[in-house]
């Protein structure tokens, strides 16, 4: 959708992009005539002033002295215009370089020793490259016709007004004198021809308006006294006397030019006009395509929203589900599955997964939701699968378990008939290991109904010592001759846990054998906690000792072994669960520690309820050397370790305390 979206959307951006560009252009454009045009105005203003000021010098050099106090006006006015245009760039250079000297022409005029023809060379060289530089003049170049037309009529009518002038500057100064000297004549001539080709070219480009503007300033009694002077002044080609009143025919020409200057500022405020509408529509075309494009921006962007949300809403509800299927509903599925089938029922078939429903969504996603409940049904497919194969599994090794048991209980009946009727002490001692056998068989048939969640079918109704248990415990483990049984106190068991304890330790001791090496003994001590009325039970290796991650990892274990299918456990820690399912189910707490010396100590502590009332029996002997020492660094070990002390080791070094054995050589 995206893509689909976004080639038309380029290109119409593109589109109102350079349109607006165009736009901004032309309206640079406009604005920049429209300054042009009223600085060509204003310097149209000054070259009126030195025209006006050079005929009343001409007259004023001419003899006529009455051109005074009108000169000095003027030349205020000139003054005042010069200041306001030195500050543009277009027009700076120009006045520098041409009216440089005006100041020095003006004393030279004042103190009467100026030269009439160089004075009046001076203005019009002036006023010439004042028309030269007219910033209007680029103007006519650009597209709209109006103002070309309008550029033009103002240029020819400056050019017409600056002949006007001329003759009027240069006619003054003849009537002043009376005749025509040399050239002038000739000049007259050239000017007012330059004159009626200007107004020529002016009624071309004017509009109607316009030329009726210059019909009336041509139509007054000033203009035709002016055209009346003219005629005079062609009968002077000889050089005989005008007797023409010099400030007549200047009064009536500078009539005439200040009606022409009026038709020059018509021609100006048109233009002016113009340019301020071409701005005005060039601002409002910008504005209207930059509010175009915002407009389209928005749209498009818009629809890309609605187009987005379109698909990330379905997507939204798409990982919503995947994540609830993840999180909740397949664990719960498979936690049922489970817990059915540790209650020993059945696995339940799944039921149908209800799938992700996404609505307003696009196929593709559709299918992907499908695509996720085949996955949900597949998997609670598989666990139900798993659950029926464990179950089975389990089944079939707990009859296989109860079968050897029964067959190892028959076998070690027949061994002890054999027993009982043997005389021969060498044929006894190898009854003796096969009993032995028989007995380490039973316990791993024992052990497999321990994982598979069974109980053991040898209850003993009656309380056993702790030393008797711990005996049982050392006659099912294999290297029974590496076991030194230390100090074990006084304390009697129950007889319904008689059993679980004395495996639970086998357990234990087994492992400690296993991990030692051979010159190593195993060590099993006893006691009683006479403040909590618990008791205890240690069994110390000093083998290869584990890592942290599996002492973590074998503890937790021990804790909390009942949900973890032992099939997935690994082999060497299988003995680790068996001890957890013994002491989960009598409520029994086994510990793992590092030994000092290295290897791993088991701490097991049975609650009271557990014990059973001691029978009057003589006091137990002393403790053997440093066995205090080995029971108190025990109990600090839990209570470190019941506090959280990182790495705390179940006891401090101390002497290890003398163990003790029958004659045999077998555990007392």
């Amino acid at each position: 959708m995206a893509v689909v979206l976004a080639v038309p959307t380029c290109l119409l951006l593109a589109f109102v992009g350079l349109a607006v560009e165009l736009r901004a252009e032309d309206y640079g454009d406009a604005s920049t005539t429209r300054s042009e045009i009223e600085l060509s105005l204003r310097l149209r203003s000054l070259v009126h002033q030195l025209q006006l000021e050079r005929g009343l010098t001409n007259g004023l050099l001419g003899g006529e002295t009455r051109y005074g106090k009108q000169l000095v006006a003027t030349r205020k006015l000139v003054d005042v215009q010069l200041h306001d245009l030195r500050d543009q760039p277009a027009v700076e250079d120009v006045i520098q370089t041409r009216l440089g000297r005006l100041a020095g022409t003006r004393a030279d005029v004042d103190s009467d020793i100026a030269g009439r023809d160089a004075t009046i060379t001076f203005y019009t060289y002036a006023i010439t490259g004042l028309n030269a530089v007219d910033p209007a003049a680029g103007t006519a170049t650009r597209g709209d016709r109006q103002l070309r037309d309008g550029v033009a009529a103002l240029q020819a009518l400056a050019q017409a007004k600056e002949a006007l002038a001329n003759e009027r500057s240069s006619l003054n100064g003849v009537f002043a004198y009376g005749a025509f000297r040399r050239a002038e004549y000739l000049e007259f001539i050239q000017e007012r021809a330059e004159r009626l080709a200007a107004i020529g070219r002016f009624r071309q480009v004017a509009t109607a308006d316009q030329r009726l503007l210059l019909d009336q300033a041509f139509g007054t009694t000033a203009a035709n006294d002016t055209f009346t002077y003219e005629q005079l002044a062609e009968r002077g080609v000889d050089g005989s006397r005008l007797n023409v009143d010099s400030r007549a025919w200047w009064k009536g020409t500078g009539t005439l030019n200040d009606d022409l200057y009026t038709v020059q500022l018509q021609v100006g405020a048109d233009v002016t006009d113009r340019t301020r509408a071409l701005s005005d529509e060039a601002a409002g075309s910008l504005a209207l395509y930059v509010v175009m494009g915002v407009l389209i921006l928005g749209i498009v962007s818009a629809a890309a929203a609605l187009a987005s949300r379109s698909i990330t809403r379905p997507l939204a509800a798409l990982a919503g589900g995947a994540d609830d299927i993840a999180r909740r509903r397949l664990p719960e599925a498979v936690s049922r599955i489970q817990q059915a089938r540790s209650a020993g029922a059945s696995p339940p078939e799944p039921a149908e997964p209800a799938g992700v429903l996404v609505r307003h969504g696009a196929a593709e996603i559709a299918e992907v939701a499908t695509a996720l409940g085949n996955v949900e049904r597949t998997a609670l497919d598989l666990a139900a699968e798993q659950a029926r194969l464990r179950a089975n599994t389990t089944e079939s090794l707990a009859n296989l378990g109860r079968r050897n048991q029964g067959l190892i209980r028959r076998q070690l009946g027949l061994i002890t008939k054999l027993e009982s009727r043997e005389l021969d002490p060498d044929e006894l001692a190898e009854l003796f290991e096969l009993d032995h056998l028989a007995t380490r068989m039973r316990r791993n048939a024992e052990s497999l109904l321990v994982l598979t969640g069974q109980h053991t079918a040898r209850p003993i109704a009656r309380p056993a010592t702790a030393l008797e248990v711990v005996r049982s415990a050392v006659a099912q483990v294999e290297q029974y001759r590496r076991v030194m049984v230390a100090q074990v106190e006084r304390g009697s068991l129950r007889g319904h846990v008689v059993t679980d304890v004395a495996h639970l330790l086998a357990e234990l001791i087994e492992n400690g054998l296993t991990f030692s090496p051979p010159e190593e003994s195993v060590d099993v001590h006893g006691w009683r906690d006479e403040v909590a009325g618990e008791y205890c039970f240690a069994v110390v290796d000093h083998g290869v000792g584990m890592s942290a991650a599996d002492l973590r990892r074998s503890n937790a274990l021990l804790v909390d072994s009942g949900d973890e299918i032992f099939l997935s456990a690994p082999t060497r820690f299988l003995g680790h669960h068996v001890v957890g399912r013994l002491a989960r189910r009598q409520d029994i707490e086994v510990r793992l520690f590092d030994t000092p010396e290295g290897g791993v100590s088991a701490l097991v502590i049975l609650p009271p309820r557990l014990l059973a009332p001691d029978e009057e029996e003589p006091a137990p002997p002393a403790p053997k050397p440093g066995i205090s020492v080995l029971l108190n660094a025990f109990r600090a070990g839990v209570a470190r370790a019941e506090t959280g002390s990182p790495s705390a080791p179940a006891y401090e070094a101390a002497p290890r305390p003398a163990s003790y054995r029958t004659k045999e050589g077998t555990p007392s």
